[in-house]
């Protein structure tokens, strides 16, 4: 990891309807442009994303995802617009950003939920991405949320059994489908207690390394944390990260040309090694990395996910070099 860095500047884009998003930039204004995609839906990011880039040799932007973190409103504010919160217009605001600073190509390093984004993004805009680094693959697709919120309680029966009484889900019912109502409640009382369970599922399924300590627990974040994240998981989740039928795969032989790499943990229950198995062969450009003794991230991952990031770091995007340092250090 490299040294903890400040960012040199930051601040609030407007995207529409009263939305605003926070970037920041920290790094070297003349390197090599990349963005950090975080987790979640709704994960927000913390500092130690910019430890993973050369500070000498990448300009890296951050931002958190509408809804969450310090961009505003959150989710969670009836001023937010739910409904207009899709991958859709999460590409549309990175495109958004992207502009902003003036940037030609980026590198996409995405981590957790952040990987499902990348694919989304590079999919719709592959003109405007050198390379990508994802760890901890999660696509998002109907198939995966069935597998997290449903199947994967063979795993941890006595947690699932808990998370489904707590979901009050009915029979027939779909568990994300009886969280999303439950986290729409205007209950304040029911809105917690669902966020709280949510969590606590997610802290459960996280890793199968007998060995794994998370840095931080859902469960134990703000209330107000907790709540943001299970609004916009739900959401994602129930419209299946908003992808349609048969991608992300359907769509790869638009990142042919794109290299990549693809870091991922043995123990990962919550994006089991078989879903970047797939992507790998379906994109002949990609490197897969498989930690053997770690899960949903681990210091072998992360140290994986630098070493990737530091491989690219000297290429040049076959377009050319991105827009000039001084376009691109004008803050809003």
């Amino acid at each position: 990891m490299y040294p903890p860095a400040e960012p040199s500047a930051s601040g609030l884009l407007p995207v529409g309807e009263g939305q605003h998003i926070y970037w920041e930039t920290s790094g070297n204004p003349r390197g090599k442009p990349a963005v950090f995609l975080h987790g979640g839906p709704g994960g927000g990011m913390g500092a130690g994303y910019r430890r993973r880039f050369d500070p000498e040799r990448y300009w890296t932007v951050g931002f958190e995802q509408r809804g969450c973190g310090r961009s505003v409103p959150l989710a969670t504010d009836p001023a937010h617009r739910l409904d207009l919160n899709t991958t859709g217009t999460l590409i549309a605001d990175m495109e958004a950003l992207r502009e902003h600073l003036g940037i030609g190509r980026w590198l996409l390093q995405g981590v957790s939920w952040g990987t499902a984004l990348a694919l989304a993004y590079a999919q719709a805009h592959p003109g405007r991405v050198s390379e990508l680094v994802l760890m901890a693959v999660a696509p998002t697709d109907a198939r995966y949320v069935t597998w997290i919120t449903e199947t994967v309680g063979l795993l941890f029966p006595r947690e699932w059994e808990a998370f489904v009484q707590a979901g009050g889900v009915r029979a027939g019912q779909r568990v994300v489908d009886a969280y999303r109502a439950r986290l729409a409640s205007p209950d304040p009382a029911v809105r917690e207690a669902a966020a709280l369970a949510w969590c606590r599922w997610e802290d459960t399924h996280i890793s199968l390394d007998p060995g794994f300590e998370p840095g931080h627990t859902l469960a134990a974040a703000s209330l107000e944390a907790r709540q943001v994240f299970a609004t916009l998981v739900t959401h994602y989740w129930a419209h299946a990260g908003f992808w349609s039928e048969g991608a992300p795969l359907s769509a790869m032989s638009r990142l042919a040309h794109i290299p990549g790499v693809l870091i991922q943990g043995r123990y990962d229950v919550s994006g089991p090694v078989g879903f970047a198995w797939a992507l790998h062969r379906a994109w002949p450009g990609s490197d897969l990395i498989l930690i053997d003794d770690e899960g949903h991230g681990g210091p072998r991952m992360v140290a994986a996910i630098r070493e990737a990031t530091d491989r690219f770091a000297a290429q040049v995007s076959p377009a050319g070099p991105p827009a000039s340092p001084a376009a691109r250090e004008t803050p809003p």
